[in-house]
């Protein structure tokens, strides 16, 4: 897979937004598109084995007269990545509307100005309902009249429909400059309608009933229900953007002269800063002293701290512990992982699915219809010899109750609160057709290094003598090895710290060439090594720790022996340990029914070892990073619907060619984007979660949708008068409420989502 970044600006003044994006997404080999309208770009990812990028350059330019970008990026395997390059940064880390923003209709908008607007015109809508002589005889009852009181519904409602009904307007001439009529074209064809006719009939042109309250009542509640709607999408959005504000104004930076308070904004890669106990991390950096606990929950969604030590890394946000730090900085402003985040986030709420590009298609065709259905209802009234007022309420109710306000909320609505809820969970969701395909997964492979396992030598079993305990094993093993750089010496030295064993000193440490290591502790002289060592100085091993070394070698493991005087005190079995929380992910899968594969290059008596010890289905073992991806297709060649779980790096092949890429271990560089989704943590029980958020999505836009198409099949028939002859009629104003209670309701069954424990 590639990606390009285009330059649509001409194009977007021409076609819309939402235009464009189908246009570009409706091309064989165009995997998915996401259009930015404030930068002007569409950033394309693309089979490059079906289309070239010359092809979708020449089909943008037969859409309409396009700027040539100066410079296209594009990357195989880090795709994302270059995309994000190419677009200029933006000046807040997520964009107010994303999750609504394929639908121009509220571009520039927000919910105060709805509420402002709303508030005024029920203000002035009031007046206009207790004057309206309908609603009079209606109620039974007799409004005060004075001089110019019958101007009260006139007067206030052309000031509700300039006022209050401007917005709509507005909206509907973008639409119709885009070409792309919806719900505010339908909006504003019912209140013009309403406006123009009361007025012919308030000069008296003509003989029939004004509609003037209708109109005030209509405009009213259609500022609520927007209100209500961009509520609902901030709320959805809100929860990630509270992230940015955890961020300090101020910093204590450590200079030559002692200590300084300067802005966040004025520190710099390489600057020490001083992070007090209960202080936010002011940047991303490393720890160059202190220890202490850090809460990385509101980025990684870990609900326990997390441990740090000289030479972590920190994130920019998190929480400090108990303890004191100094952190050198290397990272500020959008260089941080917090930024890297929310840019993701982002570009994941303006990525289109393939659903929403169904309902974006259904809206488009239930416009016309609404249209169409207005004007045949106006038409069949106007033969049937219903008086002409009568007539226009009714297709001004169609109008109203057709808008396909609910359909246009349906997925968008889910996609901002499920990437929120993902991204808060520490699950980064870079195409939206990478979440929404987890649900049909049946086979995930797993990276073996640095996914299932750590990625680095730890002890994974010990024997001991009888007149030994482990721990002591393990303390006087690393106060040893602690001199050393070798690899398997770190990992021993590490499953100690692992384990909160103290290291002693070591003294007269030496190496014993080819063979081990020695190292005086505790005033004793203990070696430590492998095989060779055993011959070279003719240890006497019991029969129990040749039989652990034995078992161990099996599993292709290397056995690292204690001696002292000749004798074997201990054996460790030191291999890439297996993370913890493999066995629980890998148990997970097969509960959902999903067959779980390992792709690794290490020996097969290795790759059989852990797939046995977890419980894993299929193993491809010796296989070269080149040779991965062809492992995933031949899966796929099986109908098998695969994702690829790995580090984003090496793997990049064969997460491009699975059906859904997954890059694990995000944490430690957010930019790693060689899948459709990335992970914070390196935690392969994620895995699942991905699929149980895809899922729950995936039903909350089903529903969302029968929601929205079920109102519109059952009301159009009702607001056109199909009931009428047993007295059954819908006003406009009863038809923007129903309407707008289809959008709240659709609202509710999307925040619902919510709930979902990942």
């Amino acid at each position: 897979m590639k990606t390009i970044a285009i330059d649509v600006g001409d194009l977007l003044t021409v076609l819309g937004q939402d235009e464009v994006g189908r246009r570009i997404g409706e091309v064989p080999g165009v995997e998915s598109v996401s259009v930015d309208h404030e930068t002007e770009r569409a950033t394309v990812r693309y089979d490059e084995t079906r289309i070239k990028v010359a092809e979708i350059k020449s089909l943008v330019q037969r859409s309409g007269r396009v700027a040539e970008p100066p410079a296209a990026s594009t990357v195989e395997g880090h795709d994302g990545h270059a995309a994000a390059e190419a677009l200029p940064a933006k000046s807040e880390p997520a964009p107010s509307h994303s999750g609504h923003r394929s639908h121009n209709k509220h571009e520039g908008h927000s919910p105060l100005m709805f509420r402002d607007r709303f508030w005024l015109s029920l203000a002035l809508t009031v007046p206009v309902v207790i004057w309206s002589a309908h609603i009079q005889e209606l109620l039974g009852y007799r409004a005060p009249e004075f001089p110019g009181s019958d101007w009260i519904g006139p007067v206030l409602s052309t000031v509700v429909f300039l006022y209050g009904g401007l917005v709509f307007l507005q909206g509907a001439l973008r639409e119709l400059r885009s070409r792309l009529p919806g719900m505010m074209t339908l909006i504003s064809l019912a209140i013009t309608v309403a406006f123009l006719f009361s007025w012919v009939v308030q000069l008296r042109l003509i003989e029939a009933d004004a509609l003037w309250w209708e109109l005030a009542t209509l405009v009213t509640i259609m500022l609520l229900g927007h209100w209500i709607e961009m509520r609902s999408i901030n709320q959805a959005e809100g929860a990630l953007k509270e992230l940015a504000k955890l961020l300090p104004d101020t910093a204590t930076r450590i200079t030559d002269g002692g200590e300084e308070n300067v802005a966040v904004s004025a520190l710099r890669n390489g600057d020490l800063v001083l992070v007090r106990p209960g202080e936010s991390i002011p940047a991303d950096g490393l720890v160059r002293k202190g220890e202490s606990d850090i809460d990385e929950a509101m980025i990684t969604g870990e609900s326990r701290p997390v441990k740090k030590r000289e030479g972590d890394e920190v994130i920019a946000a998190t929480i400090n512990g108990e303890g004191s730090l100094r952190v050198e900085v290397t990272g500020t402003g959008d260089k941080t992982k917090l930024s890297g985040i929310m840019r993701l986030v982002a570009d994941a709420q303006t990525s289109k699915s393939r659903a929403q590009h169904l309902a974006d298609r259904a809206a488009r065709l239930l416009t016309v219809g609404a249209i169409g259905a207005a004007v045949v209802t106006f038409g069949a009234w106007q033969l049937a010899g219903a008086a002409i007022d009568f007539s226009v309420v009714r297709m001004v109710t169609v109008l109203v109750i057709a808008c396909p306000h609910a359909l246009g909320l349906a997925v968008p609505l889910v996609v901002a609160i499920s990437t929120t809820l993902g991204a808060r969970n520490g699950l980064l969701v870079r195409d939206r057709r990478g979440l929404e395909e987890a649900r049909d997964l049946d086979t995930v492979v797993f990276d073996k290094t640095g996914t299932l396992t750590l990625g680095e030598f730890r002890v994974v079993a010990m024997s001991v003598a009888e007149s030994l305990a482990e721990d002591e094993a393990l303390r006087i093993a690393s106060g040893i090895e602690a001199e050393s750089q070798h690899p398997i010496a770190r990992g021993i030295v590490k499953t100690a710290e692992d384990k909160d064993i103290a290291v002693p000193s070591a003294d007269a440490f030496r190496a014993i060439t080819g063979k081990g290591v020695a190292a005086t502790i505790d005033g004793v002289e203990y070696h430590m090594g492998g095989p060779a060592l055993l011959r070279a100085e003719d240890v006497q091993v019991p029969p129990a720790l040749l039989e652990a070394a034995g078992a161990a070698a099996d599993r292709g493991q290397a056995a690292i022996y204690l001696v002292r005087s000749g004798k074997a005190l201990a054996v460790f079995a030191v291999a890439d340990a297996i993370r913890e929380e493999s066995r629980e992910a890998i148990a997970a899968l097969h509960e959902r029914g999903i067959e779980v594969a390992m792709l690794t290059g290490d020996a097969q008596a290795v790759a059989d070892a852990v797939a046995k010890e977890l419980g894993i289905d299929t193993v491809f073992a010796e296989v070269l990073p080149e040779d991965k991806a062809s492992k995933i297709r031949e899966l796929q060649a099986q109908g098998k619907k695969v994702a690829m779980i790995g580090d984003g790096v090496n793997d990049a092949p064969a997460l491009a060619t699975a059906d859904i890429g997954i890059a694990i271990g995000a944490g430690a560089d957010v930019a790693v984007e060689a899948g459709h989704i990335v992970l914070v943590r390196s935690d392969p029980r994620d895995i699942p979660r991905i699929i149980t958020l895809s899922r729950a999505t995936y039903r909350k836009m089903t529903q969302n949708l029968w929601l929205a198409a079920g109102y519109n099949i059952f009301a159009i028939p009702l607001a056109a008068g199909v009931l009428a002859p047993w007295g059954i009629l819908l006003t406009p104003a009863v038809g923007a409420v129903l309407m707008s209670a289809s959008t709240v309701v659709v609202a509710i069954n999307a925040q619902l989502l919510k709930r979902v424990k990942l």
